[in-house]
């Protein structure tokens, strides 16, 4: 059995995706899985890291029960660290590892700028496999495997993987969007948990209609409830739902034609009182917190971590 620790020294550097994709690959692979979570305030299991990791892993075991352990190929530990390497935070964390003859590995969101917390990863010593460096723009990311191997490789220490950001990880469903912007389901409920990727307004457009929504896929499609024009020409585009902003007491009331193509296509209309501006600043509010809690991320999770993560280097 090994143990591996994922750490980071930042918030949202993306740790539990870099956990859910090297487990869907491992257990691809055959091999048994475990997750920890030691730091987490939430004790009785509730955090919702746990509860995905839990759910996609199969597993029973209460939160931080030795039972995680026992039986497993390889178990994943996923912990913060302190901005400096004499912080408590870290200092536990490396106390916590030697405990456990862990490796370490460290995600780092792509900032742009060099790395701070070069000493802070470098107190794992010879434990230490290297640092993820995630969230990387697509057409950004060999210059960044460049500049990451230079910076790293200056202080010893491996890049193992250089992980891109992709849309489908920041998507939320269709159902989340409704809540997030105060809207309803007027039809096609069973469609609630599909992944919303793009967002497009269709209220100032000077294009044709279907020129203009078909530049984007699996999108919402955000137009006044007054303008059936643009709501048909989306509707004949790759959308994953209809928003109907202005829509008086959220009834929505589309007209007879938008509503029979949106049923045959299979596509949810969201109706909701918010004005546009309002709509988009939510939406902006709702993906700054959205997180890694569908599974049907998770092929294209696995796939990202495969092609950009060297596994055979980091398990």
């Amino acid at each position: 059995m090994g143990v591996l620790y994922i750490v980071s020294a930042e918030e949202g550097a993306g740790k539990t995706a870099v956990c859910a994709g090297l487990a869907r690959n491992l257990m691809n692979d055959g091999k048994k899985v475990g997750y920890l979570k030691p730091q987490v305030a939430a004790k009785d299991g509730s955090d919702s890291d746990i509860v995905f990791m839990k759910q996609i892993l199969g597993l029973t075991d209460a939160v931080n029960a030795p039972d995680v352990i026992q039986g497993r190929d390889i178990v994943l530990v996923e912990a913060m660290m302190g901005s400096t390497a004499d912080d408590t935070k870290s200092q536990d964390t490396y106390s916590a590892a030697r405990e456990m003859k862990a490796k370490a590995i460290a995600v780092e969101a792509y900032s742009g700028q060099a790395s701070k917390y070069i000493d802070v990863y470098k107190g794992f010593g010879e434990s230490l496999l290297g640092v993820i460096i995630n969230k990387v723009p697509e057409r950004q990311l060999k210059r960044v495997q460049e500049e990451a191997a230079t910076q790293f490789g200056a202080a010893g220490i491996n890049v193992p993987g250089v992980i891109p950001e992709s849309r489908v990880l920041f998507a939320m469903t269709v159902g989340e969007l409704a809540e997030s912007i105060q809207g309803k389901i007027l039809n096609n409920p069973d469609r609630s948990g599909e992944l919303v990727e793009n967002f497009m307004l269709g209220a100032m457009v000077v294009d044709s209609g279907l020129d203009y929504f078909g530049r984007k896929n699996n999108k919402a499609a955000i137009v006044r409830q007054d303008r059936p024009d643009m709501q048909l020409a989306a509707l004949e585009t790759s959308t994953r739902c209809l928003v109907l902003s202005g829509s008086p007491d959220k009834s929505g009331s589309p007209i007879y034609n938008v509503l029979q193509k949106a049923e045959s296509r299979g596509i949810p209309i969201i109706a909701t009182e918010t004005a546009i501006s309002d709509i988009v600043a939510s939406i902006e509010d709702a993906l700054s917190k959205t997180r890694l809690n569908q599974e049907q991320k998770l092929p294209k999770l696995a796939e990202i971590i495969k092609q950009n993560l060297d596994l055979k280097a980091v398990v």
